[in-house]
């Protein structure tokens, strides 16, 4: 029999918690074993039961979500699933509480929604799986590359849960002249805009949300914007980014795949293509596309990641060529795009 993961649910609106609750006892291997209506309630029930996974909304009266994920990860580190509005004010708190240590999060639902909470359950199981224990981790200051010969090759990378931290510590590695990057990580409509500024005020080079036409540069970093979008680059003359408005694939939109296939398109052999942690298999086949194309491929290792699901299936496929610790991964970009001592690539 499996055994089942075990949840509590923290919010401070009772429908809300009843929602989340409906929704997460649908799935025969997931069960709602309490609910907190603010932290000193949600204290208490950790002492109690010991959930494997937490659900916890981002604004609660008397302690907000943030301020008690910060006691969880320092006193009693475990998976703590963030619930946040769709909101700039929602996302940005909801960023932070990724750098701090929560596993994922997921936003509440909006009027019309066919799935409210979307993949929660999955995401729930996942945590409860994860062998890795979250720990609150300030920030480290990275000091990037000063003597960077940057080649023409274009950088694509694909990530989800645990891709902010991910990012961040790849991105930081960058200098400011930085090889044209183009990233797609499965995250909720308005999220990415707030993460693309979040990053382009910790990273040296200019960070932004990808629009429809905009021209890779050196010394840019595109986001793949969240929502109702894929993220392709085009244009052989003038690689540019492309959002088209087609299904979701793997289940996502934007898709890791649907980038990585267009690169291998665009860019053959003239690519990096990296695949980070995350959730499923997008991205292992337009990895395997760019690998076959002749780009250099990358996967973070098991050890470094909070879900070994999207490197794992690629590495499985052949589609990795270096797999590598999360550490590493930002200088071996720049190893494989640097421009040759006698010139450009």
């Amino acid at each position: 029999m499996i055994s089942r993961a075990r949840v509590l649910v923290v919010d401070d609106s009772p429908t809300m918690r009843g929602l989340i609750t409906a929704v997460l006892n649908s799935d025969p291997e997931v069960s709602v074993i309490g609910q907190a209506g603010d932290a000193m309630e949600a204290r208490a029930a950790i002492k109690q039961l010991n959930p494997d996974v937490v659900t916890l909304d981002i604004e609660m009266p008397n302690m907000n979500g943030l301020e008690f994920l910060e006691k969880i990860m320092r006193l009693r580190p475990m998976p703590v699933i963030m619930v946040s509005t769709m909101t700039h004010r929602g996302a940005e708190a909801t960023l932070a509480a990724l750098e701090i240590g929560a596993f994922d999060c997921v936003g509440k639902p909006m009027p019309g929604d066919a799935r409210p909470f979307g993949d929660l359950a999955e995401k729930v199981k996942a945590a409860a799986r994860s062998k890795r224990r979250p720990v609150a981790q300030a920030a480290v200051a990275v000091k990037p590359a000063t003597d960077f010969r940057v080649g023409r090759k274009i950088v694509a990378i694909g990530s989800s849960t645990g891709g902010v931290e991910a990012l961040i510590a790849v991105l930081q590695k960058f200098p400011q002249n930085c090889p044209p990057t183009v990233i797609t990580q499965h995250m909720p409509p308005t999220f990415t805009k707030s993460f693309s500024e979040r990053l382009n005020r910790l990273c040296a080079p200019i960070v932004q949300e990808a629009t429809d036409g905009a021209r890779l540069e050196i010394g840019r970093i595109y986001l793949a914007p969240g929502g109702e979008r894929h993220l392709q680059v085009v244009n052989p003359s003038a690689p540019s980014c492309r959002l088209i408005e087609t299904a979701p694939v793997n289940g996502h939109r934007p898709s890791v795949d649907v980038l990585f296939d267009s690169v291998a398109e665009l860019a053959g052999r003239n690519a990096v293509g990296v695949i980070l942690t995350g959730m499923g298999r997008d991205g292992a086949s337009g990895l395997l596309k760019m690998r076959s194309a002749g780009a250099r491929t990358i996967g973070q290792n098991e050890k470094t990641c909070v879900v070994y699901g999207m490197p794992r299936v690629a590495y499985e496929l052949g589609a990795v060529e270096h797999q590598l610790p999360l550490g590493s991964i930002g200088e071996e970009i720049l190893k494989l795009t640097a421009a040759r001592k006698e010139g450009s690539e």
